[in-house]
């Protein structure tokens, strides 16, 4: 078990574990099953961007089962890319006016200037991640209660260059670090990891939250392992031996221990960006719209109460500290933070296991979600008490993605702790 102070941070994982554990994982687990967020669409079809490998795991343990239309709230169906009834009435109001080509004569100019600032908002330069078009035919939604994070037999060389691409091309590595990292026990990315105690605190975070990441999945695939396969049964529970491989302090070299707390990062970053959003979720026009107004109203209140918490946690982690200095080298940075993520969002696609590919695209999608809250602040602060809110929005697609992502990390703690038991 990991224990005492975060490096870059006043916080120690005592106080995130007792948080965390007695106070935000049962709410956070029932919010997770409401159908809001438990259905997210997606498209597993897109082809890999980077290279010429467009082979797909066989292993059915591997493939996601997506919705039928009649599964899916007519609510999230109808205005599947917002958030709110209002968001959802203008969508289609204004896709109406499209078909009908008559975009000057049907609407209000109130209506024109909206949808202005809705078309700026999705393309904003502000994004963290490359978003799947959900309106494209390949996109379908999936029920994540259904399609469960866990182990399903993808590894080897296919899983390890979808790593070796993210750490070795897209996190900020030392010049005395070379190319390629190769596959065995990791000792590459251990001398990645020990390099980068002379380089900014920007970057360090940038690796640290790539490594929570990456160990968030590990343990997941560790807690929910396929023990057995046979004609008769499946059995899935803890691997301890796939654990202890992956964070045993020993067995890595003093890399395992160091994992471990790049996912309380992780975690401190995703929290303070919850405390954060809290105006933006917070506004009488705001709804979790399914189309069912009494249980809409019942998974706000519990979303409220959860971000309330959220902002009530002792010693979050200060963004302020990120891209301060000279302006135009902080600028330049953020630039860089942000493309160096959005293309590790677009590594999600060449994933070979649908599953894998499916959760990894919703954990990328939600901590980019977090990383531009946290540098949205001036436009959150913004906003107003009623009314649309034009300068900072997030899509139903970032909400679901945000919380979902966050879902893991709430949970891997107990995973953590359970494989350490069994020891």
């Amino acid at each position: 078990q990991v224990t005492g102070y975060l490096d870059d941070c006043t916080c120690d994982v005592e106080t995130i574990d007792a948080f965390n554990n007695y106070k935000l994982f049962p709410r956070l687990n029932e919010l997770l099953e409401s159908d809001y967020f438990r259905y997210y669409k997606v498209n597993l079809k897109k082809p890999c961007p980077f290279w010429n490998d467009n082979s797909h795991c066989g292993i059915r343990d591997c493939a996601v089962k997506p919705c039928s239309s009649n599964e899916v709230p007519d609510g999230i169906r109808s205005g599947s890319y917002k958030y709110s009834e209002e968001a959802n009435n203008l969508a289609e109001e204004c896709e109406e006016a499209e078909r009908l080509g008559a975009v000057d004569g049907s609407l209000s100019e109130e209506t024109q200037a909206a949808v202005v600032r809705w078309t700026q908002h999705d393309d904003s330069s502000d994004s963290f991640c490359e978003v799947d078009d959900i309106h494209s035919p390949d996109a379908e939604y999936v029920d994540l209660l259904l399609n469960p994070e866990r182990y399903t037999g993808y590894k080897g060389p296919d899983a390890w260059k979808i790593w070796n691409s993210i750490y070795e091309e897209n996190c900020f590595k030392p010049q005395t670090v070379k190319r390629p990292l190769a596959p065995g026990r990791g000792e590459s990315f251990i001398h990645l990891a020990k390099s980068l105690g002379n380089t900014c605190v920007e970057k360090r975070a940038f690796y640290r939250l790539i490594s929570g990441l990456h160990a968030s999945i590990n343990i997941h695939l560790s807690a929910r392992y396929l023990l057995q396969d046979t004609w008769s049964e499946k059995k899935w529970g803890p691997n301890v031996t796939e654990f202890q491989q992956r964070f045993d302090e020993v067995l890595t070299r003093g890399e395992g221990p160091r994992r471990l707390k790049n996912l309380y990062f992780l975690y401190l970053i995703e929290l303070r960006a919850l405390s954060k959003a809290l105006p933006f979720f917070e506004r009488p026009g705001f709804q979790l719209y399914t189309g069912n107004k009494i249980h809409d109203a019942e998974i706000k209140t519990l979303l409220l109460e959860i971000l309330h918490l959220a902002k009530s946690f002792p010693l979050h982690f200060d963004e302020k500290s990120f891209f301060a200095g000279n302006k135009k080298a902080a600028a330049k940075l953020k630039e860089e933070f942000r493309l160096h993520f959005k293309n590790i969002s677009r590594i999600m696609d060449c994933v070979g296991c649908f599953k894998c590919r499916l959760w990894g695209k919703l954990q990328t999608q939600g901590l980019g979600t977090a990383l531009k809250i946290l540098f949205s602040e001036n436009l959150i602060e913004k906003i107003p008490e009623s009314g649309p809110s034009y300068g900072f929005q997030l899509t139903r697609q970032e909400i679901v993605a945000l919380f979902n992502a966050f879902g893991r990390l709430v949970s891997d703690f107990s995973f953590s702790s359970a494989l350490h038991m069994l020891y």
